[in-house]
């Protein structure tokens, strides 16, 4: 068989209607008007947004469906006699005792007391160094975040990092900004505080001066930390150091007992991410009273530990974070929440069952010569670019072929022996699970990077590229309709998980992936003439994004969110030229339910990201989250490309027409 079929063969052809239901458009709207609600304008309508989600789409109803099968899953763990010590028995229990509400209220705060305690004793700043060292053993990041990762200039080695962190909020904006909105959340924040330390049994006089004070802490760790945009390039957030250089820079905190602390005496070199905030860090150490950082502390632990506590606490942090930040009705069923906590702590030994019962190896076998098809049209592309020289387009070629390829789940499980997991306290099980998984994460730390170890878990809904390890990963989770039709059509399968594939190759050539080499380190690879004409095409596609209104007087921001759309965008082309060398040595395909092959593409793709979302959560993603909304994904990047102008006849005029220099022409 030539390289061509074996690269681009197609599937049979009797399983070919598989993939586009025409209920799911809306034949009301011309796709030259609005191609997000053409294609996702049926399914809206008959997929009203559940009460317990902030946001809903098709994206969400895989994962929904998904949780109902593993849910299954667990379900028969936990009818069976399960030998102790078994990974069966450890999933059955820690799943029984998150669903044992009865319990859980009796217990109340009680799981947290020890740690309580501890905080409550302590008078000296190493005290509250020792308790910030212990409280990150189980997940539990205040003041800052330590972890290990591959170094980004040496990335066969794992490195110790620290970085910015301790906001309760999660994003330094909300603290800093001064439209209403912001002043409305920090005003909200305040007393959702005091609520919860008064179900945790401090008076209302305290509740109401200690979170008055927290939110000044707070406040001071979040004017010191550095923007999202600002985290996102590599080079800047790269800065190696000795222990004696960290001690240093911060000599108000004992870094050694710090590392002594956490079991990492001997740290070697460590990334600090941003050193300005560990300035600050040290300045605080000096000049926060011991009773702030008490308050601070005990309000960390709860608020971490909350949605694992009584009902009380659960459903005022739903209140909040819920509720009034994302605009979600109702809480989750607490099936759901537990079999998601479930999954994040003991996730590989869940997964290895998962892939048993409900992955075929056909579908991984179809799927990575998917990822071989993609591999081959982006290269082929990268060979045509005219403006990119042969030096960059040589060392790009490298990079394309050193991609690792990573479907359906690991080919090395990981070791659950070392996890004792009980019936009696949920809140236990999951301080016992997060110390469990940051042990394992130190004992990587200071040795050569695993390249067998996946970053999701094969149940996970979801997919990404690592840039240190040069590698894309596609779990089983997400290798289900409507991203991938195992006997599907070919042109709803490149249109859906095929431009996913693309999305996460493209992800190592986006505006921070392109500055990693084909072994993952960070080493500028580009000649300065190509490296400038690459970002003067990213400002074109950064320009159309913040054009755009998601709500309102508010702007999409593309340069928040340059790296997912030039992927985006990247993803589409690629996946495009994938299908039609696929097509191009078959017999000239039919119509499907009226459709071309370019047309099922492209609604293929539209489909995957059809959603409802609230108002609140499109502000909050708007800000936090480096995704455009789901009807930019769609409506954005598609005008850039002639074929889907030609495949529906987009014509000058239309809302979805873009003349050809305005658009953006990068991958």
């Amino acid at each position: 068989m030539s390289l061509g079929i074996l690269l681009f063969s197609c599937m049979n052809k009797k399983n070919s209607s598989i993939g586009i239901d025409p209920a799911n458009l809306d034949k009301n709207v011309k796709p030259s008007n609005d191609f997000y609600m053409y294609a996702n304008g049926g399914w809206l309508k008959s997929h009203p947004m559940p009460a317990e989600y902030s946001r809903y789409g098709t994206f969400d109803k895989l994962q929904e469906d998904n949780d109902t099968m593993v849910h299954n899953l667990v379900l028969e763990l936990s009818k069976q006699s399960n030998e102790p010590g078994s990974i069966a028995q450890k999933i059955s229990d820690f799943f029984t005792s998150g669903m044992d509400s009865a319990q859980i209220e009796k217990e109340g705060t009680n799981p947290l007391k020890p740690e309580l305690e501890k905080i409550q004793k302590a008078s000296t700043i190493q005290d509250i160094q020792n308790i910030i060292a212990r409280f990150h053993s189980y997940d539990i990041d205040p003041l800052f975040s330590f972890y290990g990762e591959p170094d980004s200039k040496n990335s066969k080695m794992m490195i110790a990092s620290l970085s910015q962190g301790g906001l309760g909020l999660g994003d330094r904006d909300y603290y800093v900004a001064d439209d209403k909105h912001s002043q409305e959340i920090r005003a909200e924040y305040v007393k959702h505080i005091a609520k919860m330390l008064n179900f945790a049994g401090y008076s209302a006089d305290q509740g109401e001066k200690w979170s008055k004070q927290i939110m000044a802490l707070e406040t001071r760790l979040a004017k010191a930390s550095k923007t999202r945009l600002a985290l996102r390039d590599p080079e800047a957030n790269y800065h190696k150091m000795k222990l004696a250089d960290i001690q240093t820079l911060s000599p108000n905190y004992n870094w050694q007992g710090y590392f002594n602390a956490i079991g990492l005496s001997n740290p070697s070199d460590i990334n600090v991410g941003q050193p300005e905030f560990f300035k600050e860090v040290n300045t605080m150490c000096k000049d926060v009273s011991i009773d702030e950082w008490k308050e601070y502390l005990t309000w960390t632990l709860i608020n971490h530990m909350a949605p694992f506590l009584s009902s009380k606490f659960v459903n005022q942090n739903f209140e909040f974070f819920g509720k009034f930040m994302s605009g979600s009705k109702t809480i989750h069923p607490r099936w759901r929440r537990v079999l998601n906590t479930t999954s994040n702590v003991l996730g590989e030994a869940l997964g290895q069952m998962y892939v048993q019962k409900y992955f075929p190896s056909s579908a991984k076998e179809r799927v990575s010569n998917l990822v071989e098809n993609l591999r081959y049209a982006l290269g082929e592309r990268i060979k045509d670019l005219t403006w990119m020289g042969d030096t960059t387009k040589k060392k790009a070629l490298e990079k394309l072929a050193a991609i690792r390829v990573k479907i359906g789940y690991p080919d090395k499980w990981r070791n659950y022996s070392g996890i004792q997991i009980e019936r009696t306290s949920y809140a236990a099980n999951v301080l016992q699970g997060r110390n469990f998984n940051f042990e394992y994460e130190l004992s990587l730390i200071n040795k050569p990077v695993d390249h067998t170890r996946w970053g999701m878990t094969p149940q996970t809904v979801n997919a990404y590229y690592n840039p240190s390890d040069n590698e894309i990963c596609f779990p089983a989770g997400i290798l289900q309709p409507p991203f991938f039709f195992a006997k599907g059509d070919d042109a709803v399968n490149y249109g859906a998980i095929g431009v996913v594939i693309g999305h996460e190759i493209t992800h190592g050539f986006d505006d921070q992936g392109r500055k990693y080499d084909k072994q993952g380190n960070l080493n500028d690879w580009w000649t300065d003439k190509d490296a400038r004409l690459f970002n003067e095409r990213a400002e074109v596609l950064i320009q159309q994004f913040n054009s755009f209104k998601v709500l309102d007087t508010t702007h999409a921001d593309g340069r928040l969110t340059i790296g997912e759309n030039i992927a985006d965008l990247g993803g589409l082309n690629i996946s495009y030229t994938a299908l039609q060398k696929a097509l191009k040595d078959q017999p000239a395909p039919a119509l499907i339910d009226g459709f071309t092959p370019g047309q099922r593409f492209f609604l293929a793709y539209a489909h995957v990201w059809g959603q409802h979302i609230t108002d609140k959560e499109i502000l909050r993603r708007n800000k936090e989250d480096v995704h455009s909304l789901g009807q930019f994904r769609v409506n954005g990047p598609l005008p850039n490309l002639p074929e889907f102008h030609k495949a529906f006849n987009i014509k000058q005029g239309d809302a979805m027409y873009l003349p050809e220099d305005k658009r953006a022409v990068i991958w």
